[in-house]
């Protein structure tokens, strides 16, 4: 569908046929709206092409993709005629898979349509995405960076001296953070390296630390502030919460619905993975690196 349809990507909405349609009292999927060179276009393939496409060109205007879907599909007819009705393997496998791929999204949306998801259920992983958070704090820390201890302790030792953090971060720290005068922001655990984030946890607001030293060098702490974790509400989280349980659903449906089936695998899917390059097979050229 992206290389049929890359005039919608691309915007190009200017016909290049202008074909009137007779409006019917009653349309159905098998009302002709063209014939091309003996062949039918029917407003059933105009609906199934915009059914297809992504929801950002669904927005477009109406007019606009029933134009731009004829015209397409007036294109693709003239261009397929001139293989006199010859469908090559390569056609054949593709429409077998496209098939095989529509009827699977089908029987899903079908399951999806009858399976709910309850209050309940959204609750329950809503305490288990979020409770934990209520017990959690974050951290609002500062650093200078240096290589080596002697280099920490000197530092800390301007500090306890009354020298401003900012200022000794600014001129002597070879972090990132050292031009901002080594702020780092709020974070939670796990986002820190160890042993720094275990230095942090025990400091008093205000404090600062005893040289660290950790994969990047040697670091003096300032923590700042610290403060709680707010989780987001329950109605806040609702849509999320609600794609993750169908996605759990489908999976887990999925899942079962194979395990279940009588499946037989011969010998030949065994053979080596290389061969899944041999596009020769059917037709095409072998695929190289």
């Amino acid at each position: 569908m992206s290389k049929t349809l890359n005039f919608l990507r691309a915007g190009a909405v200017a016909l290049l046929v202008a074909a009137p349609v007779v409006a019917e009292e009653s349309p159905s999927a098998n009302t002709v709206l063209v014939t091309v060179d003996g062949s039918d276009i029917t407003l059933g393939m105009v609906i199934a092409v915009r059914e297809a496409l992504p929801d950002q060109y669904k927005e477009l205007g109406d007019d606009v993709l029933f134009d731009s879907i004829l015209d397409q599909l007036i294109q693709q007819t003239a261009l397929a005629a001139t293989l006199d009705g010859e469908v090559s393997r390569k056609i054949e496998l593709t429409l077998e898979n496209e098939k095989r791929a529509l009827q699977a999204n089908e029987a899903l949306e079908n399951f999806m349509s009858v399976s709910e998801i309850s209050d309940e259920e959204l609750q329950a992983l809503y305490d288990e995405q979020f409770a934990h958070l209520a017990d959690e704090s974050e951290y609002n820390a500062s650093h200078i960076l240096v290589n080596t201890e002697e280099e920490a302790l000197a530092l800390v030792q301007e500090l306890e001296g009354g020298a401003d953090f900012a200022e000794l971060a600014q001129a002597k720290s070879t972090g990132p953070s050292g031009p901002s005068g080594g702020a780092l922001g709020w974070f939670g655990k796990g986002q820190m390296v160890q042993p720094f984030e275990a230095a942090v946890i025990d400091m008093a607001v205000g404090a600062v630390s005893a040289p660290v030293q950790t994969q990047f060098g040697w670091h003096v702490i300032k923590l700042n502030d610290t403060r709680q974790v707010q989780a987001p509400s329950f109605e806040e989280t609702r849509g999320e919460l609600l794609n993750k349980a169908q996605e759990e659903a489908a999976r887990a449906y999925i899942a079962d619905l194979t395990a279940g089936a009588d499946i037989v695998k011969t010998e030949a899917a065994n053979m080596s993975p290389e061969i899944i390059r041999r596009a020769d097979l059917i037709g095409g050229q072998v695929t190289q690196d």
